[in-house]
């Protein structure tokens, strides 16, 4: 097999790949978001996401947090949304935590992530970057025990409802002190969430 042809196949079974990751389409009361959901880079926080979208569990979730420089309380300052179950009961299991210096992958613009507190936490809650925020991955200062938190998949659609979220006031009350000024005076409903392919 000539060289040409061999890097042919290989181009061939990138976009095949590529093409089979499964997407998921958010429907929220700002708009759609789809998200690609990767699979075999994070195949445990990625798989744990799909078994929520399939049994229904983050239908009537919501947007509720968004974090920017104007009201963030940490450092270094961030810009994602968060969404996810809130307070209710997790349905599923915390998942074990999956590092982006062993995934490869990085909070990027569009960059789906888990929310947590400590390694192997995560349940329901999930967060948008807006911008990059190299400050999420391993190794970065946010979280304090520099694991960073776990990428699972990308925004492909939708991140203008993204932006319209992240522009929301936010001002609700609240007794926790790291949270003034990031919880949306009305959370951005998310009304269903359904995988489309594969």
């Amino acid at each position: 097999m000539t060289a040409r042809v061999l890097s042919g196949v290989v181009l061939l079974c990138a976009a095949a790949c590529a093409a089979e990751a499964p997407r998921v389409v958010m429907e929220t009361s700002l708009g759609v978001i789809v998200l690609e959901i990767d699979t075999v880079n994070a195949p445990v926080t990625a798989n744990n996401f799909l078994k929520l979208v399939d049994g229904g569990h983050l239908d009537g979730a919501s947007f509720y947090r968004t974090v920017s420089p104007a009201n963030d309380n940490g450092t270094p300052v961030i810009s994602v949304v968060q969404g996810g179950v809130g307070d209710a009961p997790a349905p599923l299991p915390p998942v074990a935590h999956e590092p982006t210096s062993v995934t490869g992958l990085r909070h990027v613009d569009g960059s789906v992530s888990m929310a947590r507190t400590e390694p192997g936490t995560a349940t329901t809650e999930f967060f948008i970057c807006i911008g990059a925020q190299p400050a999420l991955d391993s190794g970065g200062t946010r979280n304090p025990d520099g694991l960073g938190f776990a990428v699972f998949g990308r925004v492909v659609d939708g991140m203008d409802v993204v932006r319209a979220i992240h522009a929301a006031p936010a001002d609700a009350p609240t007794e926790f002190e790291y949270f003034r000024g990031q919880l949306l005076e009305e959370p951005v409903l998310i009304e269903t969430v359904r995988r489309v392919s594969p």
